[in-house]
């Protein structure tokens, strides 16, 4: 059976262009894939349903020949992982072809390139890591709020506090503002977007004196 594995790290992104540019690549060598295996994970996930159902599949001997659009769709934990995946395919008898890579796992110096690739996309995902990490940062000391929108606006958490005075319930709150109960249990008490955020004040800078101390 001619396979695929395509993977996205999150859900607002599309597998569509993966897709096409493997059944270019099958169409060029005259194959069909038979199975697609899709997934919405990042790759530092260590469980991946999709990929574990691929996995089981070619050790069961199912699996000839598997598609991938670049071999960082396998794994992004460093090369350990990535020759274990790649490893336990070859050992099953399926020849793993990378499309946009632009070379073959199937020469003598292919442990070489797994590892070079492998430890490429470890290091690209650690400075991803380290870019929205100080993004948050900036964000957050600025006074804004980091994650997803306020469900909620000002208007509404207002008319949600009063009616919890008044001794309403979480679900009366909801019904009568015709909004998710989470949302009412959320302003509530105060998490995610409605967790109120705390700006430090900028210190001052130190005073000098005439002499040329500084104080």
């Amino acid at each position: 059976m001619i396979a695929a594995y395509v993977r996205v790290s999150s859900r607002s992104q599309n597998l569509a262009m993966q897709r096409n540019a493997i059944e270019v690549c099958a169409r060029g060598r005259r194959e069909k894939i038979a199975r697609w295996y899709c997934e919405k994970l990042s790759g530092a996930k260590v469980l991946r349903p999709a990929l574990e159902r691929l996995l089981d599949d070619a050790r069961q001997g199912h699996i000839n020949r598997l598609y991938v659009y670049r071999l960082d769709r396998l794994s992004r934990q460093g090369i350990a992982h990535m020759m274990r995946i790649v490893g336990e395919l070859q050992h099953c008898g399926c020849i793993v072809q990378t499309v946009a890579d632009g070379f073959s796992l199937e020469g003598p110096a292919s442990e070489i390139i797994l590892a070079v690739l492998a430890w490429a996309a470890k290091t690209e995902r650690t400075a991803i890591n380290e870019r929205i990490a100080a993004a948050r940062v900036r964000v957050e000391a600025s006074g804004g709020h980091w994650g997803r929108p306020r469900r909620a606006d000002d208007a509404t958490v207002k008319r949600i506090t009063k009616l919890d005075k008044e001794g309403r319930s979480i679900r009366a709150i909801s019904i009568a503002l015709k909004i998710p109960r989470g949302t009412v249990s959320n302003v509530l008490s105060k998490n995610g977007a409605y967790k109120p955020v705390v700006v430090k004040p900028a210190k001052k800078a130190p005073r000098k004196l005439a002499a040329g101390r500084v104080k």
